[in-house]
């Protein structure tokens, strides 16, 4: 009997607004006195670099300086890897909660912060699932109501987000509720690929470009044109590249390598990336004009912890996408062991609760993470099958369930698990990508 599928729907009683305390800055001393900012939103991001919400034009301020978000009726202050610190009271912070009315010394600047006694709402979707994503919380419908604007738009997008959070589900989405959806949507992992062969990889290159270069290949640029190129973990993009992506961001144009014809490209740019690109541009690591382009719209994805509440909806959602049988899935699905797994760390997120759920349902086991698996039984092996089927077959549930339980051993981490199983990391990548695991 073929399963109902999820039906995903807000329960009536859910709140459809967040409400947060509004909060103002100003600056009180150094050459930018007397500028300010204040806005009905959770975070202001502050430094000289035009694209912060408040700029402090000094030169003794970062690019990106510090960041601050109001938590319930305080300030949360981080700073951004500045190169003059955020001094509160003559001690340099890099990560502190203050109150209202705090002074904060930013280089030669001073900032005021301010807490209003009224609040703010923050806007809410009414929807429960944007493409592969799921949610009913207040947060992820916040993200619901964000994409919806972003995908109607062909703007430059940067998804923000820890390993593992669904920064690659995202940009698929919202391509596919775009106005290019009927187009290429084109992956390109920047840290699956090595250095040598990044250029290669994003513009193509000519035959006899280089040794090994034996014909003309069509690059990711070219291939996208017309729909989306996602970039995923562009903060590990080689610093040598930095400036031709750049170029072909400006100009909508890009040469292989190796070739004099510039070949025009129409494409929506997505990047994703689990680093805070500012403190890559405040330590020279990232150029901040490319920061600039790829910023445009910015989103940030919320960590499993922060959605805890909705295990027992992405428990229900996951097993249904991994094609669970019934009984497994009331077996998962079982209240108890739904609040084991929502009381358990998971630093990677999403895809490690995914990843350990497909291998309970492969192993039949109900277990929680980073706890030894019961030895299960030798692969059997169908010998109505051609050898080389019934070897592929084999090597393809090893290799599966390899994979599942290194990564899960690993914290998600695929350097750490290419570490741990000896293996180059692009070597890895390629074996995730195979079994649809990344």
């Amino acid at each position: 009997m073929a399963r109902p599928p999820l039906v995903l729907t807000r329960p009536v009683s859910s709140p459809s607004r967040r409400a947060i305390q509004r909060f103002g800055v100003s600056v009180t001393a150094g050459p930018g006195s007397g500028a300010s900012w204040h806005e009905p939103q959770e975070r202001c991001a502050i430094g000289s670099h035009q694209s912060n919400d408040l700029v402090i034009e000094d030169g003794t301020v970062s690019r990106f300086h510090c960041e601050l978000v109001i938590v319930g009726n305080a300030v949360r202050v981080r700073d951004l890897g500045s190169r003059n610190g955020t001094v509160l009271a003559g001690a340099r912070i890099a990560d502190a909660t203050v109150a209202n009315d705090t002074t904060l010394a930013l280089g030669n600047s001073q900032i005021r912060i301010r807490i209003d006694p009224d609040q703010a709402e923050l806007a809410a979707s009414e929807r429960s699932m944007f493409g592969s994503l799921v949610g009913e919380s207040l947060v992820m419908r916040e993200v619901f109501s964000q994409l919806e604007k972003i995908a109607a738009s062909d703007a430059t997008v940067l998804i923000e987000g820890e390993t593992g959070t669904g920064k690659e589900g995202t940009a698929e989405a919202i391509h596919e509720a775009g106005p290019r959806a009927d187009r290429p949507f084109i992956v390109v992992d920047c840290s699956a690929i090595s250095p040598g062969v990044v250029e290669s990889e994003l513009f193509g290159h000519e035959a006899g470009a280089f040794t090994g270069a034996h014909a003309r290949r069509v690059g990711a640029f070219e291939l996208a044109s017309g729909g989306t190129l996602f970039l995923d973990e562009i903060g590990e993009l080689p610093a040598e590249i930095q400036p031709k992506l750049l170029r072909a961001l400006e100009t909508g144009e890009i040469r292989r390598v190796g070739g004099s014809v510039p070949i025009q490209c129409d494409l929506r740019i997505i990047a994703a990336t689990n680093r805070d690109l500012r403190e890559e541009v405040n330590r020279g690591a990232l150029r901040p004009d490319l920061y600039f382009r790829l910023a445009v719209v910015r989103i940030a994805l919320p960590p499993l912890r922060e959605r805890l509440g909705e295990m027992p909806l992405l428990v229900a959602h996951f097993l249904e996408r991994i094609g669970a049988t019934p009984s497994i899935t009331a077996e998962l699905t079982d209240p108890d062991y739904v609040a084991a797994l929502a009381a358990a760390p998971w630093p990677g997120n999403l895809r490690e609760l995914r990843n350990h759920l497909e291998q309970c349902a492969v192993f039949g086991e109900r277990r929680l993470p980073n706890t030894p698996s019961t030895p299960h039984p030798s692969t059997i092996v169908d010998a109505t099958q051609p050898y080389e089927i019934a070897r592929r077959q084999a090597l393809d549930a090893f290799e599966r369930a390899y994979l599942m339980s290194c990564l899960e051993l690993c914290g998600d981490s695929v350097a750490a698990a290419a570490q741990s199983a000896g293996v180059n990391r692009t070597y890895l990548y390629r074996l995730l990508k195979r079994h649809g695991m990344r």
